[in-house]
């Protein structure tokens, strides 16, 4: 049978809330009159709904861009509704099942009598420790709507420096991949039917004639190996980088990379210094936020020094001076947040702080790129320049032996 949620009044004018199933509403209102209750208000429950249409392979979560929509449709709708009434709205506009099946739970938990932070433990895969942290913190102070639109812009933010992130990064991939495939063809496909003209000749062919045909007949005759081996090499890496240290070592030598190891320190500091710039603006403590915070964090090294930070700050010490002995932020963060703590607006500049590390991040990035598009081209010019010279070679020596 269909859950319905129900508003109702006891006789002694307490308001419940709750949900029944039933046949029907007239069936839930009988249901409910025989508990001596007055009936206000009666609707299909949202998670009784999405739930018919759950996803074959197991529980979807919200993805990030879902998230950031239901929190920025949440900082909207709270403002003028009742919270049950916005949770109810964003459900039934959305046109995806997991996402209603999702907002769903959650709404059924605030109609049980549950803050909104306590219903959102039922779903916490889709909305993480951090979130539910500034999420209770805007109920416990009455500034939800305000706390919403900080963690709606927040999360915006973080969407758009993904986004450019994916966008800086996708073209110089796809020009690489696209350079590799070329090069296998012709060296699978196009040398061999050329070096076939050289069979009967009794000359010896050039060094860089040799060499290339052996690349060509290794390519063509053990292709599936070359894959195999790569695919072996790819496990065990995998399974290699599961050890703590093997994987601290590796996370360190990313950190040295002359452009990768920037991108990623910018990333984590200006992510940092965006999300501790909301959580203080919150009035939420800089300990939690840093601890919520510190198990998103993929690269070991960085966790490692988050938890160092945390220790230190626990001990007395304050955000700069974490941030200074963690030997890997930048020091123009670690500057604004010395300025903020003196002047008593830690959260403005860690916000300055974050739009100075993504401005740098959009400035380094298009630099970068800028030069690294151009040696993949080059990279590609040369190996054909090679594959054409190791064919014209042989052809050139002919020539001479005929002319003599």
């Amino acid at each position: 049978m269909p859950e319905y949620s129900y508003t109702a009044i006891d006789p002694k004018g307490r308001q419940k809330t709750g949900q029944l199933s039933g046949a029907n509403d007239d069936a839930v209102r009988q249901k409910l009159a025989r508990r001596d209750l007055h009936v206000v208000k009666i609707a299909p429950s949202l998670a009784s709904d999405a739930s018919k249409e759950r996803p074959l392979f197991g529980r979807k979560k919200l993805n990030a861009k879902e998230l950031t929509l239901f929190t920025r449709q949440l900082s909207s709708l709270v403002q003028v509704t009742p919270l049950e009434e916005a949770l109810r709205t964003i459900g039934m506009q959305n046109e995806k099942a997991h996402v209603r099946d999702r907002i769903g739970a959650v709404h059924g938990g605030v109609l049980e009598g549950q803050r909104l932070a306590e219903a959102m433990r039922r779903e916490p895969a889709s909305f993480p420790p951090l979130y539910r942290a500034m999420i209770s913190a805007g109920e416990s102070s009455g500034t939800l709507p305000d706390i919403a639109e900080r963690l709606a812009a927040l999360l915006e933010r973080q969407a758009e420096m993904r986004g450019k992130l994916i966008s800086a990064l996708a073209y110089p991939i796809i020009l690489a991949l696209v350079a590799i495939l070329v090069v296998a063809l012709l060296m699978i496909a196009v040398v061999p039917k050329v070096v076939e003209q050289f069979d009967n000749v009794n000359q010896q062919l050039p060094f860089v004639t040799r060499l290339v045909i052996g690349i060509s007949d290794f390519l063509a005759n053990w292709y599936w190996a070359l894959a195999a081996m790569i695919v072996v090499l790819g496990l065990i890496a995998w399974r290699a980088l599961k050890e703590p240290q093997i994987k601290y070592r590796f996370d360190a030598f990313l950190l040295k990379l002359p452009f990768f190891g920037r991108l990623i320190r910018d990333l984590h500091a200006a992510r940092l210094a965006r999300t501790l710039s909301t959580m203080v603006a919150s009035r939420l403590p800089i300990l939690e936020g840093l601890r919520l915070t510190t198990g998103t964090i993929g690269n070991s090294v960085l966790r490692k020094a988050s938890e160092d930070m945390i220790e230190a700050i626990r001990g007395g010490g304050s955000l700069s001076n974490a941030l200074k002995n963690a030997g890997v932020f930048p020091p123009m963060l670690i500057y604004l947040a010395a300025s903020g703590e003196a002047s008593g607006q830690l959260d403005e500049m860690l916000a300055r702080a974050a739009d100075y590390l993504e401005r740098e991040f959009d400035n380094f990035s298009s630099t970068a790129l800028s030069l690294l598009e151009p040696l993949i081209i080059v990279a590609m010019g040369g190996v054909v320049a090679v594959v054409i010279l190791a064919i014209l070679l042989p052809i050139l020596q002919l020539q001479n032996l005929a002319g003599l």
